[in-house]
């Protein structure tokens, strides 16, 4: 396959408007001026065009772009009302007690909403404010920084501006917090269908893109019932920031679009690391995808400096706004960029040579660039004494069988099914809906196509100048479309390891079909080697496929649609309604609660009750402290458990069935399980054990406590109990007694 180098300036359109579009729209990389190369970019004189003034003209690309902009709206906004409506039917939200809707944000979205309830029932802003800054009700006996530990400025924000708009007579704070989740999932979707638009040069792409996005919900999103998880809020930060990078990557860009588009990768990267505090992680995948685009010659020296910035800038005033939180600064993305512009910078005449030696050199750049990233990321941990993300590398580990498997923390993770391997029915729900078919094939077609631009490049002399006869024989991929094909590969890796990454991934997917459907490059592919390239056949495929594939979802997914978002169902748990109700009616409000982190976090949130665990796990002591309080559920002496809760201040603990007598995972990975294994004990049940393993001396502690024998009813005291909790005070022991338990 030969792409012949133009001899001119003008476009060569395949549609019926071909001198209707200006250079800030066509960026076709056939349609490069001369001597455009992947990765470089052609001067504004090269591409002047004569129509440029014409007002007519103008006036209908300015229909266009104002029609597609609308229709993003539209579909935006109509899977935000798609998403509403399900958790209203879901739940019938509108008429649930306050205390029901409250515990309907399950895990760690209650324990996130209760800080946006605090800053409300604060007296003012500044109090709100210091409170969180010295929290001392959500670990008992410690006073920090949440501001500092969590990344809950969205909830600040929100509770700032509810207080300022007049909006609170009309209008309970419940719902101007869901609501606004629910419209940044329709900026989500806007910034999706841009960045299709951008590749594919076609609205009727976006419309696609939406059209996807909508119909795989259940692969591209969970929104619905985990509104205020993190992800929720940074995910649509993320894309924009995906739109932005494609925008800036777009050859023939005027320096001034480039400084704007490169004001709104920051804004949205900065948006992205402030919302999530896996950022650092995505950045980390993003910054190899840039680090791979530079070593294979497809973006320019000022591209790669440029985004690397836009990375590091943000985390770092992340940083500063979380009073300087040490995980930022001991991560690796930050090590591996600062690794990354070194290496480059000393290492000079990385790009010249012949084909092997400019392997050979990359080979050598890439050893050079990843030995120093470590080294860094390792003497930074030393220094700041960081600990924090320590459970993230053991789970890494652990999966791909490098570390422990009885590690605790590990193990919380790998036996939740989100941080497994992604099952293998996500492809058929894809495929169900035409989605996973031209993905792939766009997906395949452009892969060969970047490896060949990389020999290319690579076989190209030093200078960056291909002779007449190399540029006859050059094969080219725009820059944008190299970025979202990486993108897509690498996320799609990370997804096929960790289910719970696949929103990073499958919403992209949407994006990049519908490019492959409505764009030019990969049609052109197929049609070459069918010998049928031409303008009225490139034309009628670009334009007929998406609309019928429309036609087709609209006639198969519309009717299945609305009676998903029409069925109604009730949110139903008395058991837990009672518990929270018999917490803030019957205990003091400065009582201390031990129990399951999820659980907790709704105890917080329904009662403000105080602490001893929660679910946000990235600080090593409160790991620590939640496998002690965990000793509820293992094979622990009544006065070794009593001890343990005592030393972290709790006045009351609960007790769940459902933890107690687990059936949801199988032998190995329930949590008693775990915490017999951590102990060194042999696990309940039949089945295999570790010939290290040894029997426990005591009975299970919360099967035990239920016998109301001594020593458990000497030290302690049940005081609530329904169908599912348990609910026991500790009894404070005297003196004497504690010097016997001592002796």
């Amino acid at each position: 396959m030969k792409v012949r180098r133009r001899t001119n300036s003008n476009l060569d359109d395949n549609s019926g408007a071909a001198q209707d579009r200006p250079p800030l729209l066509n960026f076709w990389g056939k349609n490069s001026p001369r001597g455009y190369k992947s990765g470089q970019r052609g001067t504004e004189e090269s591409v002047k065009l004569s129509w440029i003034n014409i007002p007519g003209q103008n006036c209908w690309r300015a229909a266009i772009i104002a029609t597609g902009l609308l229709l993003a709206g539209v579909i935006g906004l109509f899977h935000a009302w798609c998403v509403y409506s399900i958790h209203e039917n879901l739940l019938w939200f509108s008429q649930l007690k306050e205390v029901e809707r409250e515990i309907s944000f399950r895990t760690e979205c209650g324990l996130y909403y209760s800080y946006y309830k605090q800053m409300l029932k604060a007296p003012s802003i500044q109090q709100g404010l210091y409170e969180l800054i010295h929290d001392n009700t959500t670990e008992s006996k410690r006073t920090i920084n949440i501001l500092q530990r969590m990344n809950i400025y969205q909830e600040v924000f929100l509770s700032i501006l509810y207080r300022i708009l007049p909006i609170q007579t009309y209008l309970e704070p419940i719902y101007f917090y869901i609501y606004t989740v629910f419209a940044l999932q329709a900026v989500y979707v806007i910034a999706l269908f841009i960045t299709s638009w951008l590749l594919s040069d076609s609205w009727l792409a976006g419309a696609l893109t939406g059209v996807w996005y909508i119909l795989n919900r259940v692969d591209t999103t969970r929104v619905e019932f985990t509104i205020s998880l993190r992800e929720n809020w940074s995910i649509p930060f993320f894309a924009l920031q995906v739109a932005a990078i494609t925008c800036y990557l777009r050859p023939q860009l005027k320096p001034i679009h480039q400084r704007v588009v490169l004001w709104l990768v920051f804004i949205s990267t900065f948006c992205f690391c402030l919302t999530w505090q896996f950022n650092q992680f995505v950045l980390l995948v993003q910054a190899l995808i840039i680090f791979t685009l530079d070593c294979l010659d497809f973006l320019t020296a000022e591209q790669v400096v440029s985004l690397y910035l836009m990375q590091v800038l943000s985390l770092l005033l992340v940083w500063l706004l979380q009073f300087c939180n040490s995980m930022i600064l001991g991560s690796l993305v930050l090590s591996f960029i600062v690794s990354a512009l070194l290496i480059k910078h000393f290492q000079t005449g990385l790009k010249t040579g012949g084909f092997v030696i400019r392997v050979g050199k990359l080979a050598l750049h890439t050893l050079l660039v990843l030995t120093l990233t470590f080294t860094i990321n390792y003497s930074a941990k030393k220094m700041l004494q960081l600990k924090s993300d320590e459970h993230i590398f053991k789970f890494i580990k652990a999966k791909f069988g490098f570390g422990a498997t009885r590690d605790f923390d590990a193990s919380l993770y790998l036996c939740e099914e989100a941080f497994g391997l992604l099952p293998l029915d996500t492809f058929e729900r894809l495929a169900g809906t035409v989605l996973l078919y031209p993905y792939l094939c766009t997906l395949s077609a452009l892969f060969i196509l970047l490896l060949l631009v990389a020999l290319s490049n690579l076989s190209t002399n030093g200078s960056g100048q291909a002779s007449r006869e190399e540029e006859e024989r050059t094969f080219r991929i725009r820059p944008d479309v190299a970025y979202n094909l990486l993108h897509t590969v690498f996320f799609g890796l990370l997804a096929f390891s960790t289910m719970r990454m696949k929103y990073l991934w499958t919403g992209h997917m949407c994006p990049f079909a519908a490019f492959g459907v409505c764009g030019k490059e990969v049609w052109s592919l197929y049609l070459r080697v069918l010998h049928c390239n031409t303008k009225t056949m490139m034309r009628l495929i670009r334009y007929s496929v998406p609309i019928v594939i429309l036609a087709f979802l609209y006639y198969k997914f519309w009717p299945r649609l609305m009676e998903e978002i029409s069925e109604l169902r009730e949110f139903y748990d008395p058991d837990t309604v009672e518990l929270m109700e018999w917490i803030r009616l019957k205990t003091p409000k400065r009582a201390v609660f031990a129990g399951s982190m999820q659980l907790l976090a709704g105890i917080k949130l329904c009662t403000g009750r105080v602490l001893t665990n929660h679910p946000h796990y990235e600080d090593q002591a409160l790991r620590e402290r939640t496998r002690q309080v965990y000793q509820i559920y293992a094979r622990q002496s009544a006065e070794e458990v009593h001890k343990v809760l005592c030393s972290v201040g709790a006045d009351y603990i609960v007790l769940e069935d459902s933890i107690c007598y687990e059936r949801r995972h199988s032998r190995g990975c329930r949590l008693r399980d775990l915490l017999d294994l951590a102990n060194g004990h042999i696990m309940d049940g039949p089945g295999e054990n570790e010939p290290d393993l040894i029997p426990a001396t005591h009975p299970r502690f919360c099967e035990a406590i239920k016998s109301d024998m001594p020593p458990y009813l000497t030290l302690f005291t049940r005081v609530f109990k329904n169908k599912t909790f348990h609910v026991y005070k500790l009894k404070k022991l005297k003196k004497k007694n504690k010097a016997e338990n001592v002796l």
